[in-house]
């Protein structure tokens, strides 16, 4: 786990399903900062059940909760992918309010300690082109842009960056 310390308010916690529509609530939000970036529901459905769905795949969901309203604040998770010794990051979206202050990174080395602990040597992620401080974000930790480039086809004609960090490599702090 991280050495940044959360503050009182908020709580780090496996995610639950019941999680799904404070999480699709936080995604929202930050889809909102960007142009022609709607959030449809119909192409999230593993927000119905999440923590299901990603313990379905062999990984697991956390979340960073407000103490006292329980809404999301933060989310990650983290799969094996097809690839033997590779697992992939899902869901990596943090509040507004909440960045800068270290909990991205929180939520970050939890998925890399369980990534570690699944004998992964390399972590996998795709972000939106126009998640700009987000790519900084993964640069900051170690993260390595793979080459091209892939398209979602859904309805915010989102193409997207491949990202790979090597788990034996330190991230920065």
């Amino acid at each position: 786990m991280s050495a940044h310390k959360l503050p009182a308010s908020l709580m780090l916690t496996s995610g639950t399903d019941a999680d799904g529509h404070s999480m699709a609530a936080l995604i929202s939000r930050i889809f909102d900062d960007y142009e022609n970036c709607p959030f449809v529901p119909e192409e999230f459905p593993e927000l119905a059940a999440p923590a299901t769905y990603y313990t379905g795949k062999g990984g697991s969901l956390w979340v960073i909760k407000d103490a006292t309203t329980h809404t999301v604040a933060g989310s990650i998770a983290i799969a094996p992918t097809h690839q033997a010794g590779e697992a992939e990051l899902f869901k990596v979206y943090l509040a507004h309010q909440w960045r800068g202050t270290g909990l991205a990174q929180t939520l970050l080395s939890t998925a890399l300690d369980w990534a570690r602990n699944a004998k992964c040597h390399s972590v996998v992620l795709w972000t939106d082109t126009r998640f700009v401080s987000g790519h900084r974000f993964y640069e900051k930790q170690g993260f390595v842009r793979l080459p091209g480039i892939r398209a979602l086809h859904d309805a915010a004609s989102t193409f997207e960056f491949g990202y790979q960090l090597h788990v034996t490599e330190t991230a920065t702090q």
